[in-house]
């Protein structure tokens, strides 16, 4: 609606313009009202005097409504009248017929604007049927708030159908609670303006949900009136979102544990994580039961689980803590059941099974299990049992509960549960089957490490291997110590690159290469070499040549006179970490330091063993002497590397350790070990790599690779034990060899090695004495083994000269008959070969201890 330029509406009749006209009896127009004048747009002074026929469009207007005003004192109608301006205006009239105390008569008429009518009329009629159709709750509210209308949707929604709302309050009508609240709402609506919309409340009779909106009602002036209210039924819409909420709450719990059990492969570490997962969002009880074999790793005979079979509590999970649910929720538990039980039907059928009754959760298990107590005393309520399945195999069981005031399960719950427990099934499968794997792979590569690692004389040895963490990726570290002629030992240590089982096989054929050519007894940077050289063959296949670090040590022991207590260490590498040397000074401290090597190429990358670039060799042999009672430490890079950080840190906590400056008792502990008990100092060593998880279980810091770690204490030979000369190129050289031989082996009372000892000595000193322009230096070592057959005893005869060229064994003829020597050796001795050093050769023979 519309108002005059300039003016304000304040009451409906400015909005309609009401104009009133007065005539005599004759039709004469005797009171002409300004608002009339508006109307029709002829002022009071010129129409005042007119007869009204002549405004009046119709040549018979004028006269059909005197006869109406004649017969029956009022007229109403339609009719149109001439504007000022001179276009007709369509006006309804209300007119009487009235006569003043002269008895004559006069008429009374109010017009009104056709088009202001019938806007108003339309906008009633809207309203009307918007209060009695809607399917919307109505109400107006006076300021009182007090119902002065409402729709009938509004009394259907208030259940309020045969009440007469008019005049009342809410607190009539809706619940005490309920009523108060409303109230606030419409008070601070009438004081603020500001509306209410969409607000959800229960409705009055606590059967679905309304949405509820108010509104500050005012006048044109903008006088507050009241209170208007709409009311929807949103008890679908409420229920259609709450499904999908719950919809896609089942979702995320879905995604959730897929997530938590996607990158576990371990069987309890899954069965943990399952039944956290569940506790609160979706149980309040939650418990893992698994069969023995999945525990442990083993097959599956059967799909059935014979009846008396117990299953293993691994996971479990409360959302409150107590006496009831420590003794409902024990961990590695054996819960036993019987054939008709509840359990008992969940393991047979592989079906899930719900008890929401006493009884039915009575027979859970079997009579008398205080596990049934402990629930029945928790409150629970409702109980789903969720078969834990892969392949068709039943591998355990899903126990969840509800107690309280929750919700019990229902179907949805159940399929919800079904696809909880098939997904956790089969990672319960994976974990078992990689177990199995993982067992497997470090049997082979236990198998391939040294099974027996000898005692050589001088030298207290104690190693440890631990393998990686990461299932069945078991890496190629190994070690080893092979007995050397002469009292010498070597040791070794390696890491074949990668994982798994290719590096395991690897490994074996890499060490097994190791102590072939170890028997050749060459210098460390030409066995190292040669075994490089080997790398096609090693390597399992064309695509995946061998890559390998190694690091091949060879000590030879102090001799035993007296004032020279330092033995000899040679030492090559292939791209190996360094090895640590242990020593201790004059007050009996522990010093480590890393003995710098040239760090060499990796086994497997160079083919070249007589230069790599630049004409310089690929390994290179450094020697360093090293007092007795030195420890040499050799380890593979997972006992120094991590991911946080730089393989340096690492070596330097080794040292720091293995001297006692790093803060701990563990420090202190490898520091005073590391001199005094290897195994102590190793044990040390290798938990300084432990951390405790969440649940204090103790975890290797680095999981992704093994540590293969050999400690060495490098001592002199025992008092005795060794002696050696040297003899200068003269006629008498040979006889004074034998006799120095003989007098040494009836000191040492072994007369029965002398007849041979001496003959095979001789021939070497003859054979030296023929080719060799020097002195020649023979050394006799005696080991005699040790107690119980450990270690078989031997004598090593060794003859030294200049000359590099090695003797061969030659078929003997008539024509040549050089090479009786050395074959005559070979026949008697039990062992014999050749070594080469940087000022010759030395050629030696073992004969066994009579």
């Amino acid at each position: 609606m519309s108002t005059e330029p300039g003016g304000e509406a304040t009451s409906l009749l400015d909005t309609l313009r009401v104009g009133i006209v007065m005539l005599d009896g004759e039709g004469i127009v005797l009171l002409w009202s300004p608002m009339t004048e508006t109307i029709l747009g002829r002022s009071a002074e010129d129409t005042v005097g007119t007869r009204i026929e002549e405004l009046i469009d119709g040549d018979d207007e004028g006269d059909r409504i005197r006869e109406c005003l004649r017969r029956e004192h009022r007229w109403r109608g339609i009719m149109h009248i001439r504007h000022g301006e001179g276009h007709l205006v369509e006006v309804e009239g209300r007119a009487s017929l009235l006569r003043d105390s002269g008895e004559r008569p006069f008429v009374l008429a109010n017009i009104m604007e056709t088009s202001r009518i019938r806007a108003i009329e339309h906008d009633l009629a809207a309203l009307d049927a918007l209060f009695a159709y809607s399917p919307l709750g109505i109400a107006l509210f006076d300021k009182e708030k007090r119902f002065v209308r409402f729709n009938p949707a509004l009394a259907r929604l208030n259940s309020a159908t045969d009440k007469n709302l008019i005049g009342k309050t809410v607190r009539d009508v809706l619940p005490p609670e309920m009523a108060e609240e409303v109230l606030k709402v419409q008070s601070a609506v009438l004081e603020t303006g500001r509306s209410v919309v969409d607000m959800v409340m229960t409705a009055p009779d606590g059967q679905g949900a309304r949405s509820v909106s108010y509104s500050r009602l005012t006048d044109r002036n903008g006088e507050v009136l009241g209170v208007s209210c709409t009311i929807m039924d949103i008890s679908e819409r409420l229920e259609a979102l709450n499904k999908v909420e719950a919809a896609r709450g089942r979702l995320a719990l879905l995604d959730d544990v897929g997530v938590a059990l996607g990158d576990l492969l371990d069987v309890r570490a899954i069965s943990q994580a399952l039944a956290s997962s569940l506790v609160p969002r979706f149980a309040d009880y939650s418990g893992v039961l698994l069969r023995g074999e999945v525990v442990t790793g083993g097959d599956l005979p059967s799909s059935v689980i014979t009846i008396g079979t117990p299953v293993h509590q691994l996971g479990v999970a409360a959302r409150h803590s107590g006496e009831s649910v420590d003794r409902l929720l024990r961990l590695a538990a054996d819960t036993h059941y019987e054939h008709d039980s509840f359990v008992g039907r969940a393991l047979a059928t592989g079906e899930p099974q719900l008890a929401v009754t006493r009884e039915e959760i009575l027979r859970a298990t079997r009579g008398g299990d205080p596990k049934v107590d402990a629930t029945l005393a928790l409150g629970v309520h409702s109980l789903m049992g969720l078969p834990l399945r892969a392949r068709g195999i039943v591998l355990g069981l899903l126990l969840v509960s509800r107690a309280g005031e929750r919700e019990p399960f229902d179907r949805d719950d159940l399929a919800l549960g079904m696809e909880l427990a098939d997904r956790a099934g089969t990672s319960l499968d994976n974990a078992r089957l990689y177990a199995r794997e993982r067992q497997g792979a470090l049997m082979l590569q236990r198998s391939l490490l040294p099974q027996h690692i000898p005692e050589p004389p001088g030298v207290a040895l104690a190693y440890r291997y631990v393998p990686g963490s990461s299932g069945t990726e078991v890496g190629g570290d190994w070690f080893d110590v092979i007995p050397l002629p002469g009292g010498r030992v070597a040791f070794v240590v390696g890491d074949v690159m990668g994982h798994g089982l290719h590096s395991a096989v690897t490994m074996g054929r890499l060490r097994t290469a190791v102590r072939t050519l170890a028997g050749l007894d060459l210098p460390p940077d030409e066995l190292l070499s040669r075994v490089s050289d080997l790398g096609d063959d090693l390597a399992q296949r064309p695509d995946d040549p061998l890559m390998a670090t190694c690091l091949y040590a060879v000590y030879e022991p102090a001799p035993s006179a007296a004032g020279e207590r330092c033995g000899l260490l040679r030492m090559a590498s292939a791209g190996h970490v360094p090895p640590v040397l242990v020593t201790h000074d004059a007050t009996g401290a522990c010093h480590a330091r890393t003995v710098e090597l040239p760090p060499g190429t990796p086994l497997g990358v160079t083919g070249v063993t007589d230069g790599g670039a630049g004409g310089e060799a690929p390994f290179k042999t450094v020697e360093t002497e090293v007092e007795e009672g030195s420890v040499l430490v050799l380890y593979t890079d997972g006992l120094v590397e991590s991911r946080d950080a730089d393989i340096s840190e690492g070596i330097d906590r080794v040292c720091d350790m293995l001297t006692g400056t790093a803060a701990g008792s563990a420090a202190g502990q490898a520091s005073e070990t590391a001199c005094g008990g290897l195994g102590d100092a190793c044990d040390a060593l290798i938990g300084s790599l432990e951390r405790p998880d969440d649940t204090g279980t103790q975890h290797l810091l680095s999981t992704s690779d093994d540590v293969a770690l050999l400690m060495a204490r490098l001592g002199g030979l025992p008092e005795g034990s060794a002696v050696s000369w040297t003899f200068s190129t003269g006629g008498y050289a040979v006889r004074r060899a034998r006799e120095a031989v003989r007098r040494t082996l009836h000191a040492w009372g072994l007369g029965a090695l002398e007849d041979t000892g001496v003959l095979l000595v001789s021939e070497l000193v003859t054979n030296a004495l023929r080719y060799a322009h020097g002195p020649v230096g023979v050394r006799m070592v005696r080991d005699n083994g040790r107690e119980g057959g450990s270690r078989e005893g031997s004598l090593v005869v060794e003859v030294s000269d200049p000359l590099p060229e090695a003797p061969r064994e030659r078929t003997v003829t008539e024509e040549h008959e050089g090479g009786r020597g050395i074959q005559l050796v070979a026949s008697e001795a039990r062992r014999w070969g050749t070594r080469h050093g940087p000022s010759g050769k030395t050629v030696w023979f073992e004969l066994p201890l009579p």
